[in-house]
């Protein structure tokens, strides 16, 4: 019954080519992988009350670390343009170039990549691996099991590094080596274990269905293009009519493609790009790589599948090629060159001192024995440094008002380096001076003063007095 509503998978055997946009695919897995691996392992030292691993993201302490950038809590706005600045970097990508995201450097195509690599290893090529599946021996069951092995420690070690960047690297590697299983959180290897299966579940087995139904970026990325990106095409124009061909066979009168499909079985989402530009198509290029091949061997000119602008497609002349600058060239880039300079002074004139304070609103004022008021605040002084500091606390606005801090000297505020620190401040107004407040709200100005480098932090209140 459901299967008039829904599209049964055909399962795809991805066939192996060579090529340069093959190798371009094999060094850039490489590199992302090795960054991807090596990352959580790289030592930044920032002091000794500060983890000394350059990446880290530090749930426990609310605390993010990279390289010299530190991002707190408070701090998440920095998040948000760490996202802005990669939505629009992506978008201005995908506008010049298509989908190269997808086709070299998404996660989900990097390890289906590497997958397929491992299957084609131990079962080999697409026609070995489609005669294989139609067996029942003991030779489908050792190489079917080789291949799940593997994926399935691959998919271990990608769990593995992920949680990683989560906690100490080299301390867990060892508990890990050492076997010293008992020191390990059920969290970390509940983590480990669902990383793993999701990477064995999605790279294994869904693949391509992630891109054609999971992925969104596929859905819009229409709405980027126009007729100066630059996307896979086929040049109908040289191609059609299209026809098998046979050796010593003349290429007059007819098109140069020989129907041979290579373009079709080398395609990780099983397309064929023959029929236009299509939502599945991830621009990885290895189409233009098995097409070019048949060229060479048929004696005609490469370029039938190639990356292509249709502006220029449909009318080849030099003006309409290609162009790099662009009119969104200049928008995207000034979008990105005033998010990363706004972010990047942001960041150099970071505090690294910084308090809050509110007042108890229960009572709002107490009047004391003597006839003074008295007010009480809740101070908050966060310490950013890498080192201890001491501060003074004093009032600047009334110079008759007195301050008192809770178990605390105010001229010597101890604050431990990467922590922050709750007071408890009284602040009162002397029965003679009562007077001379003039309305019900008094401002009060206080501040705080680094006692070794003379910084001084503002502070300002309000004081009710009836």
């Amino acid at each position: 019954m459901l299967e008039k509503f829904f599209i049964a998978r055909k399962k795809l055997y991805p066939q192996n080519v060579k090529g340069r946009f093959r190798k371009l695919k094999s060094r850039l897995n490489l590199l992302f992988l090795s960054i991807y691996c090596f990352s959580p392992f790289i030592r930044f030292e920032r002091g000794p009350s500060a983890p000394n691993q350059a990446i880290l993201i530090d749930i426990t302490n609310s605390k993010i670390y990279f390289f010299f950038i530190e991002i707190w809590a408070q701090e998440v706005f920095y998040l948000a343009g760490i996202l802005i600045l990669s939505a629009v970097a992506l978008f201005f990508v995908t506008s010049l170039f298509g989908r190269v995201w997808c086709g070299y450097s998404c996660p989900q195509t990097v390890w289906t990549d590497i997958f397929i690599a491992i299957e084609r290893f131990f079962q080999g090529d697409r026609n070995d691996r489609i005669l294989l599946d139609r067996k029942s021996n003991f030779k489908k069951f050792y190489k079917k099991t080789l291949t799940h092995l593997s994926w399935i420690i691959i998919s271990l070690i990608t769990g593995l590094v992920f949680v990683n960047y989560f906690n100490d690297s080299l301390s867990l590697i060892k508990k890990i080596v050492n076997f010293n299983f008992n020191e390990i959180s059920l969290k970390i290897i509940g983590w480990i274990s669902g990383i793993g299966f999701m990477t064995y579940l999605m790279a294994g087995f869904a693949r391509e269905q992630v891109c054609n139904y999971m992925c969104p970026y596929a859905r819009f990325q229409s709405v980027m293009f126009d007729d100066n990106t630059l996307i896979i095409s086929y040049d109908k124009k040289r191609g059609e009519d299209r026809a098998k061909w046979h050796r010593g066979e003349s290429f007059e009168n007819r098109g140069h493609c020989i129907d041979c499909k290579q373009c079709v079985v080398v395609c990780p989402t099983g397309i064929d790009i023959r029929n236009g530009l299509q939502m599945e198509c991830i621009a990885c290029g290895l189409c233009i790589d098995a097409c070019d091949e048949v060229m060479h061997k048929v004696g005609l000119p490469k370029g039938l599948i190639r990356y292509e602008t249709l502006s220029h497609l449909l009318d080849p002349i030099p003006q309409k090629k290609f162009r790099f600058l662009q009119a969104r060239t200049f928008y995207y880039s000034a979008i990105l060159i005033l998010v990363s300079t706004f972010m990047l002074i942001s960041l150099i004139h970071k505090p690294q001192i910084e308090t809050s304070i509110f007042q108890e609103r229960n009572p709002l004022f107490i009047t004391m024995s003597d006839g003074s008021i008295r007010n009480v605040y809740n101070l908050k002084i966060i310490n950013k440094n890498h080192e201890n500091k001491q501060f003074s606390l004093s009032i600047t606005n009334p110079n008759f008002a007195e301050i008192k801090i809770s178990n605390h000297d105010k001229n010597n505020l101890t604050i431990p380096a990467e922590t922050a620190l709750d007071l408890k401040i009284f602040i009162t107004i002397p029965v003679q001076k009562i007077n001379e407040i003039t309305e019900d709200q008094l401002l009060i100005e206080m501040i705080l003063e680094d006692l070794e480098t003379k910084k001084v932090e503002k502070i300002s209140t309000l004081f009710i007095g009836q």
